[in-house]
């Protein structure tokens, strides 16, 4: 039987206004100053907060990736 991981893998989404969704690293609200925080979609431009919108889905024992938290 296979143990579950300690440190199971995440992905970080921003989802999009334009239909575009795009990945943030984990730690993006520890770096940088408060305008930096804000990440640019790079489809349109228009910039997001990720602190209110971000989508964490992780990886499941079963193979696929859910979301965990919104």
């Amino acid at each position: 039987m296979a143990k579950p991981e300690s440190n199971p893998l995440k992905m970080f989404l921003v989802p999009c206004s334009c239909g575009t969704t795009f990945a943030v690293a984990e730690n993006y609200d520890r770096q940088g100053t408060a305008w930096s925080r804000y990440m640019q979609c790079p489809r349109c431009g228009k910039r997001h907060d990720p602190k209110n919108r971000v989508l964490q889905l992780g990886y499941q024992t079963e193979k696929f990736w859910r979301v965990d938290e919104c």
